[in-house]
């Protein structure tokens, strides 16, 4: 991959010019254009038409509803493709897989980076790297915990990572992508260690017949309680919709954050699909 974007792990960022606003276009399923400060971040990039049927895990298959809003043709240039995981194709598909060697850098899990090979970078829970370039502010990038599933279940599900992104450490706010991930103590412990201004959150209560009532990614009832801790300026919800997997869209997700105190209920923000929303960070 060309070597164009600069980065390596860090304990500790230099401080950097703040970033006014972040441009957020939800380009469908996990995907999302990140835009701020002439920098342009993917995250887990699906390009695939609707219509396949995929295998998911063992004994689970899913069928692609929805194509994307914007083509992966047009929504080069990317700087950093941020990966949550490479092993399922909700997640990373044909189609973006193929886009990431037109990145300039892949950020994701060591299992995926090691899979992926050259020009990716894995990083383990609370490890940092930063994105430099000279015409552009650093960013700081956290992974943060994650596991796709119940307990023991990585086996079947893979590893999975969230990312926090800062452009300054004046204020310290971050944009948080939660990743899969249902809520674990590693995930709450992101209220302790970050100061997440707007949390993008992957949602859809995943279930499977074969696995009967155990879930796969977070139900709206646990985004809520996570922003109890959380506390951000702006929730994001993305991944609940456009696959047959999902077993909770957004009347649901909308019902749980209806029933909940005010400071969270009026930081929902719903991205239409390729329409850009502006948060402060």
């Amino acid at each position: 991959m060309p070597g164009r974007t600069a980065f390596g792990c860090t304990q500790h960022s230099a401080s950097v010019p703040g970033v006014k606003g972040v441009r957020l276009t939800h380009i469908g399923g996990p995907t999302m254009l990140i835009e701020a400060g002439g920098w342009r971040i993917l995250t887990d990039p699906t390009f695939d038409p609707p219509g396949r049927r995929y295998t998911l895990t063992i004994g689970a298959r899913g069928r692609k509803l929805t194509g994307p809003a914007v083509s992966a043709a047009d929504v080069l240039p990317v700087h950093a493709v941020l990966l949550s995981h490479d092993t399922h194709p909700d997640n990373l598909d044909d189609a973006g897989r193929a886009l990431l060697a037109s990145a300039d850098v892949v950020l994701t899990n060591p299992a995926a980076a090691a899979r992926l090979g050259s020009g990716a970078r894995g990083l383990h829970p609370w490890k940092r790297t930063e994105l430099t370039a000279p015409d552009r502010p650093a960013i700081t990038v956290t992974a943060t915990p994650g596991r796709h599933g119940p307990p023991l279940s990585r086996w079947l599900t893979g590893a999975v990572t969230g990312f926090a992104l800062q452009w300054s450490r004046e204020d310290g706010d971050a944009l948080w992508i939660s990743g899969d991930t249902v809520p674990t103590a590693g995930v709450r412990s992101v209220a302790d260690r970050l100061h997440v201004a707007t949390a993008v959150l992957h949602l859809g209560a995943v279930r499977f017949p074969v696995s009967g009532p155990v879930r796969y990614s977070m139900t709206a009832r646990e985004a809520v309680d996570l922003c109890r801790l959380l506390r951000p300026r702006t929730v994001v919800p993305v991944h609940y919709e456009g696959w047959t997997h999902f077993r909770e869209g957004r009347a649901g997700i909308e019902r749980a954050f209806a029933r909940a105190p005010a400071e969270i209920r009026n930081c929902i923000r719903w991205p239409g699909l390729g329409v850009p929303i502006e948060t402060a960070a």
